[in-house]
């Protein structure tokens, strides 16, 4: 499986189960319309973008179009790359009846397509070209041996360094660390811990 840098933005988790079984990437759900209101998401993205570079992905629908129009507005254009996908009509298997429009959304696309779609945009495929050494991940280990798991105030403490590092408050433990693991290297984020008293 083909691993990409960026981190690919989709509407919802159909979008990310049909391009989780075609990419290795960290693939970020916006919601649909919810994205417009979620100032949190909206920073968190902007913080993924200025680490990682982000593609967005929506459907070509017009509701697609929208979501897209107001991430451009709302992102750093020179950190995000868009990735189109052709408009093809017919409708998803799940559903009974078509879309509005009556064509096929992200979670309807081939794999092949949406491989070509990434390549368009410009996505950095690892592994071509580049060699990257991995890093040591921050672990389940790391949040426990800090006390943000496990214990009677771990979601307090969550909470508290959520707070404190700007990061959504409505992230569970799994998805703090996959967002921890995109904006921080092991060791800046021990040291971040040890000064926000991730140990007290």
């Amino acid at each position: 499986m083909m691993r990409i840098r960026e981190v690919i933005v989709v509407e919802g988790r159909y979008d990310q189960n049909t391009l989780s079984q075609v990419v290795d990437a960290t693939i970020i759900t916006l919601g649909g319309f919810q994205v417009f209101k979620d100032r949190e998401k909206l920073e968190f993205l902007r913080r993924l973008a200025q680490k990682r570079g982000l593609i967005i992905l929506t459907d070509s629908d017009g509701a697609g179009f929208q979501i897209r129009g107001f991430l451009k507005g709302a992102l750093p254009k020179e950190l995000v790359k868009q990735a189109y996908i052709p408009d093809i009509k017919g409708k998803e298997r799940r559903k009974r009846t078509p879309g509005k429009e009556g064509k096929l959304g992200v979670e309807g696309m081939r794999p092949e397509v949406l491989l070509e779609a990434l390549r368009r945009c410009g996505a950095t495929f690892e592994g071509e070209g580049e060699t990257q050494t991995p890093q040591d991940p921050i672990t389940k280990a790391d949040l426990f041996a800090l006390g943000l798991t496990g214990g009677p105030d771990s979601a307090a403490r969550r909470q508290a360094l959520l707070a404190q590092l700007a990061l959504p408050e409505h992230l569970n433990a799994n998805g703090m660390l996959e967002a921890l693991n995109l904006l921080y290297t092991r060791e800046e984020f021990l040291q971040l811990a040890e000064q926000q008293g991730g140990h007290a």
